[in-house]
């Protein structure tokens, strides 16, 4: 079967992919994707009837004439276009025919008007009533030359999307303006589902699995239900998709979002009929899941049908029976089969395909799969064939286990025993990636692992075949000091190392910082966006220590670095890792993935070096730990040419001091520090590294709640109170909209500030009024809380209303902004003080303020050149 959503100009075949615009500059553009040449005939057949076409001419109000003409579109020629994009595309032929004619009069009339525009014979036949005596029939014969026309196929059901709108509109039953037909009622193993074009190539299997994963997180649903304008929702979902290596712009993963969802409307409209659901709907299972979340639990969706959108048909309905009858938590053991064995020791690359969860989350504090080590290389890719995929043997319960097996030998069977993951004991070590997150809690895709790209001292970094542009980083049991002089293995510290670089990676990216991670994978390896690395690594201090001690003598350890002191120092093991200038680096003439490094890339590593330690000094205060000092790495996104934080931060990484105290240090520095290495000495190592992976857990958690209560004194000034609660929602901050007015109600006003003081949630409010603004001034007199007023500025009498704000009695401290960006960033720095991850997300975006700054100067100076 067809898969649901693919990119289809209609229902009948055809040679054209791509559409020809036959209009510039129109108002009113066809809202979706360009109009065929065979879209274009079958509209100008239906309007060539006589019956159509006096109807037109003889009423205003045509909606139901195009709501006709949209019907026997789709009945004679299989063309899937609604009523809207029916009416938009006759005016623009309309417009251009009279276009086509003054530009042919102007030029005096040397050439064929019907060379400036397509089909233009065919609209003047029409319009001047020329030889159409015959209808739609005759403009048949016209258009396909005595030919057979195409026709809707009887055995395809046609489903038409209205992309007209931003938005999905349903009536009261919850039903979208849509309708569904059929030609005939075919077989159900027969029943073809068409959709509208998602404007570009077919959307893979890969690529819709990973849409609804990102669907299915709890915030972005929110986000999509509670909002009208879905843009700049629709653009983060684009951006998590890229960093999974999956190219598809907003309006993309709009169209795929309204196609998934009304498919599943409309089977669940007819879900009495005979034919199951899931065999119209390849992924009906996972909407539904999402669709039904409420009513399920955010918990058990994830645990128990999220886990299905990386399997196969068979095998997710398998799981999902399996999980309902047990919900605890289960890991994964890999038995390498005599075949796999075999290949592995023939050196061929291995295929692994455990499902694992992943984290899902987007927004203001979600891991994306959420910025770029390793990303995509390639675009567009396609779908493979249908014959191609595999299709696994069902699952089969015992009451001691639950035993899923695919078909093909080089799989591994996965048995699924307890909350720890582990490998077998008598599989080929290569064949160890297993694990289950605890935190994440919904399903990584099957890797195919590929060859081995690179290997440090700590970690191996592997390609993954099915995914281009990815790879996975697989931790090492080892540790080692003084460029690898000292080098021991030490059990359990790559699930340490592992756990504690996703969550980093998740709080930097969480706050707006571009990093190469994609998601955590196993217990031991996480997926990253494929980067070529700079060879420099970037140190900041805070706090006088260690080796800057050394090469500064007389300056004594503690010495606090304000500013933070920034080093580099280029990656070369024979040479003990050289301190650089950065005039080195920039006569260096580094390339890597072709982006020459000067001195715009070199200034953006720099403060993207400070940026990043102080949001982890910020967040590790929260322990009452201090970050002494900490090296990064960038590398370049050779998909997209820009640099992003890249390699990994965990706790070889930095310097930890509990309390500021240096005999509590955490870090790597004790097992540096030891005289001998000894099986008690490193049990108080790993202790010390297990210690930081716990607590790192508690840094992307907030340590304070607080919101922002707009009050405003009218409904007429709701959109531009909107505008102030996306904004705080950028920032993490709840926002609550009230309408009070203090002239006309001043005790309602009250009361309802004290149902906000009472609760003792720290409260932000912010007050929008226009004309005299009372809201602000009587708020600030009567609370200790802070209030800021946003008055709606209106052109006519902005400037004189504006003074309410400014001109207050004494004892009155409430500020005035007039950018509602700027009343929830202001709210935001308030918070901010009190919870790290707003403040983390506030210095970040100062951050890529200033990089989109210097990235525009660099291009317009290219320019100028």
């Amino acid at each position: 079967m067809e898969e649901v959503g693919a990119h289809q100009t209609g229902v009948y075949t055809s040679s054209a992919s791509e559409g020809v615009q036959v209009y510039q500059g129109v108002p009113g553009a066809e809202e979706g994707r360009h109009w065929t040449d065979d879209e274009v005939r079958a509209l100008l057949c239906v309007w060539a009837d006589r019956r159509v076409r006096e109807s037109l001419k003889s009423t205003l109000h045509n909606k139901y004439i195009f709501q006709e003409i949209s019907g026997q579109m789709q009945r004679t020629f299989g063309v899937v276009r609604n009523w809207k994009q029916c009416r938009t595309k006759y005016k623009n032929l309309k417009y251009d025919y009279k276009m086509a004619k003054s530009t042919h009069a102007a030029r005096g009339g040397r050439s064929s008007p019907g060379k400036y525009m397509k089909f233009f014979h065919e609209v003047e036949a029409i319009l001047l009533d020329r030889g159409l005596e015959e209808g739609s029939l005759g403009m048949k014969r016209r258009l396909y030359d005595g030919g057979q026309a195409p026709t809707a196929s009887e055995s395809e059901v046609v489903i038409e999307i209205d992309n007209y709108d931003n938005s999905d509109h349903y009536d009261a039953n919850g039903n979208v303006d849509s309708k569904l037909t059929a030609a005939d009622q075919p077989a159900a193993d027969q029943l073809q589902v068409v959709t509208v074009s998602d404007t570009g190539r077919n959307w893979s299997d890969q690529e819709v699995r990973a849409l609804i994963q990102v669907w299915s997180d709890e915030r972005v649903r929110r986000q999509l239900e509670s909002s009208t304008r879905k843009r700049d929702v629709f653009t983060q979902i684009s951006n998590r998709l890229m960093q999974q290596g999956i190219e598809r712009d907003w309006k993309q993963c709009h169209t795929k979002y309204k196609n998934l969802k009304y498919l599943y409307r409309s089977l669940q409209k007819g879900k009495t009929d005979d034919a199951d659901p899931k065999r119209l709907m390849r992924y009906y299972g996972e909407v539904d899941a999402i669709m039904n979340r409420r009513a399920r639990g955010s918990h058990t969706l994830h645990r128990l049908d999220l886990r299905r959108i990386a399997m196969p048909e068979g095998e997710a309905h398998s799981a999902s029976e399996a999980d309902e009858r047990s919900c605890r938590p289960e890991s994964i053991r890999l038995v390498a089969t005599p075949q796999e064995r075999q290949a592995t020791e023939a050196g061929s690359s291995h295929h692994l395909r455990p499902w694992q969860p992943q984290d899902t989350s987007l927004g203001p504090r979600e891991s994306s799969p959420t910025h770029g080590d390793a990303f995509s290389t390639g675009r567009g890719r396609k779908r493979k064939a249908d014959d191609e995929d595999t299709v696994p043997a069902p699952v089969k319960k015992t009451a001691e286990n639950v035993n899923i097996k695919e078909e093909q030998t080089h799989v591994p069977i996965i048995e699924v025993h307890s909350v720890c993951s582990m490998a077998d004991r008598d599989a080929h070590a290569q064949t160890q990636f297993c694990g289950v997150s605890k935190r994440n809690m919904a399903t990584t895709q099957e890797l195919s692992i590929g060859k081995k790209l690179n290997e440090g001292k700590t970690k191996q970094i592997f390609e993954i075949v099915d995914q281009p542009g990815l790879v996975l980083v697989q931790s090492k049991d080892q540790i080692t000091a003084g460029n690898a002089v000292r080098k021991d293995q030490m059990e359990g510290k790559a699930a340490i190392a592992n756990k504690t670089t996703s969550c980093v990676f998740e709080l930097l990216q969480e706050s707006g910082i571009k990093t190469a991670f994609v998601r955590q994978h196993s217990d031991t390896a996480f997926v990253a966006a494929h980067c070529e690395m700079i060879p420099i690594e970037w140190v900041c201090r805070r706090v006088a220590t260690g080796s800057f001690l050394k090469r500064n003598p007389g300056v004594k350890e503690g010495y606090r670095f304000s500013p933070l002191k920034m080093e580099m120092f280029f990656k070369d093991d024979a040479n003990n890792d050289p301190q650089w200038s950065e005039e080195q680096l920039l006569e260096a003439g580094f390339r890597p993935g072709g982006l020459a490094i000067g001195r715009c890339e070199v200034d953006i590593m720099s403060r993207s070096t400070v940026a990043i330690f102080e949001i982890l000094e910020k967040a590790w205060a929260t322990q009452n730990c201090t970050l002494v000092d900490m090296k990064i790495e960038f590398g370049v996104n050779v998909k997209t040419q820009e640099i992003v934080l890249a390699d990994v931060i965990d706790n070889d990484s930095w310097r930890l001091w509990p309390a500021g105290d240096r005999s509590q240090q955490k870090d790597k520095q004790v097992y540096r520090d030891l005289k001998e290495v000894t099986p008690e000495a490193m049990q108080m190592v790993k202790r010390n590294f297990e210690w930081v992976s716990e607590r790192v857990k508690l840094l992307l958690e907030p340590k304070a709640s607080g919101r922002v209560v707009v009050l405003m004194g009218s409904t007429s000034d709701m959109a531009h109170c909107e505008k102030i609660k996306k904004a705080c929602a950028s920032y993490g901050v709840p926002c609550v909209l009230r309408v009070t007015s203090a002239h006309k109600g001043p005790d309602e006003t009250l009361r309802i500030k004290a149902e906000y003081e009472g609760d003792g949630v720290p409260t932000v409010f912010v007050a929008v009024a226009g004309r005299s603004n009372g809201l602000g001034p009587v708020m600030s007199g009567n609370t200790a809380y802070p209030v800021v007023n946003c008055p709606p500025v209106s052109p006519d009498w902005g400037s004189q209303d504006v003074w309410s704000s400014l001109r207050l009695p004494s004892g009155l401290g409430c500020s005035t902004v007039l950018s509602p960006d700027a009343a929830a960033q202001f709210a935001a720095q308030i918070f901010g003080l009190s919870d790290h991850l707003v403040w983390s997300k506030l210095r970040a975006s100062m951050l890529n303020t200033w990089v989109a700054l210097k990235v525009a100067d660099k291009k317009l100076q290219a320019c100028s050149l």
